[in-house]
């Protein structure tokens, strides 16, 4: 960041911000193992009190797994929180580490579904949920070569310019907001698209089909990209694996007949494959967002 740059984000205001950074910086340098266990014990320390992020996650998980009795929903709240620990931790990983660290820490399973589709000189969207490990996994594989990806900005602007060095190695971080026209030009020019398609895009852009049998709003744009680009798409999911052993990304061969020419249809089939991977590593879904924030007409809101 360059000294004009820096210059916005030195008013008071953005002192704990920095506070925050600094502290990132200083525990980036620790080897893995401690930061998962510090992780750990702050997950397990912030999951025991009351907090706006933990009624969310307890009523998302509420919503997704009725068949499960509180006292097991309780448990999957308090993994996840841990899990949440650990990841929040990790983020000056991303943003600081080396390549070479960040690869050493990274684990590819299944990887050749990924190698084939560049060797073979296709377009390619790699599909990636909101798994806690999104970030070191996108971060590393750009780190390999040149990628596109996109994402929310928050409200704080100095958060914001520490999410965008999600492109510290080379890679185009668009915004949601921005004009796409650029991001279909460089995937159509074979630059991978890591694309986090998962989140609630309110009443643009949505169709409401089922995650978890509850109706949620959920985009369309997904299979249009993949649409205007003819790209292969590429599940893409990442976990943070136990006891400081680093990240996993797992790929799925490139899913047959996507898209398709029904955007409803190519939405509902998104959603049941991120259904079927949370249902393997229930702990590692970012249950603290309010996936079911927009609701169809006449309905109230499920997080009062």
């Amino acid at each position: 960041m360059t000294l004009s740059e820096l210059r916005p984000f030195l008013a008071l205001r953005y002192l704990p911000t920095w506070i925050g950074i600094a502290v990132m910086r200083a525990i980036s340098l620790l080897p893995m193992p401690a930061i998962w266990l510090l992780g750990s014990g702050l997950g397990s320390l912030v999951g025991m009190f009351p907090s706006k992020l933990k009624k969310i996650a307890a009523i998302n998980i509420r919503i997704c797994f009725p068949e499960r009795t509180d006292a097991e929903r309780a448990s999957l709240l308090r993994r996840h929180f841990r899990v949440l620990g650990v990841s929040i931790l990790s983020y000056g990983l991303g943003w600081w580490s080396s390549a070479e660290r960040l690869r050493k820490l990274v684990h590819f399973r299944d990887r050749h579904h990924y190698d084939q589709a560049v060797a073979s000189g296709r377009n390619i969207i790699l599909f990636s949920p909101h798994f806690l490990a999104l970030d070191i996994s996108g971060i590393t594989l750009s780190s390999e070569r040149p990628m596109v990806s996109m994402y929310r900005a928050p409200r704080n602007g100095l958060l914001d310019a520490m999410l965008r060095k999600r492109g510290r190695f080379g890679a185009l971080v668009f915004e949601r907001k921005d004009n796409l026209k650029a991001l279909i030009r460089l995937i159509r020019e074979g630059k991978p698209f890591y694309y986090l398609p998962d989140q609630d895009p309110g009443g643009a852009d949505a169709v409401f089909v089922p995650f978890f049998g509850m109706p949620a709003a959920t985009v369309t744009a997904f299979s249009r990209i993949a649409v205007m680009t003819n790209a292969l798409v590429i599940p893409c999911y990442n976990r943070i694996l136990p006891w400081g052993r680093g990240f996993e990304v797992r790929f799925e061969a490139p899913l047959a007949g996507y898209p398709s020419d029904d955007p409803v249809q190519d939405a509902r089939r998104m959603n049941e494959s991120i259904e079927k991977v949370i249902r393997q590593y229930p702990d590692q879904y970012l249950w603290s967002y309010r996936r079911f924030k927009t609701r169809p007409a006449g309905e109230s809101s499920l997080y009062r």
